[in-house]
């Protein structure tokens, strides 16, 4: 019988782009594959902070060896990616890792934002994007 120790490691993550004029709260929640990055009840942490600064660092302890940051700058405070008239754009702040980025085929892929655990010496870099 063998064992798999996980290991948890300390990921920072800073977000830039923040707009201090808008309302609401900044989501940061750390994804596996499953439910990224439309279901935010699926993501393993998520953290709640206000629109105070222009940038913002937080921290989450994981072990997982490749996830994806998602961040939404939720300007109604309801949780979900609020969306425009069309009921396809997103109206709020959104950031990925990786600068992955929502397309005209819809939110982006896993394989687009995921980070590898092994890989990270420094700060996450994650840039909001605002309609």
């Amino acid at each position: 019988m063998t064992t798999e120790a996980a290991i948890a490691t300390s990921v920072k993550v800073k977000i830039n782009g923040i707009d201090t004029g808008r309302p609401g709260q900044i989501m940061v929640m750390l994804f596996e594959d499953n439910g990224f990055p439309v279901k935010h009840k699926q993501a393993l942490q998520t953290q709640f902070h206000s629109p105070e600064n222009e940038s913002l660092t937080v921290e989450f302890t994981t072990g997982k060896a490749e996830f994806a940051i998602k961040v939404l700058h939720d300007e109604d405070n309801s949780q979900t990616t609020s969306k425009n008239w069309t009921g396809l754009i997103p109206s709020e702040g959104l950031g990925f890792s990786n600068g992955a980025r929502i397309s005209w085929r819809g939110p982006p892929k896993f394989k687009d934002a995921k980070l590898s655990l092994a890989d990270i010496n420094k700060p996450i870099s994650v840039t909001i994007n605002y309609p």
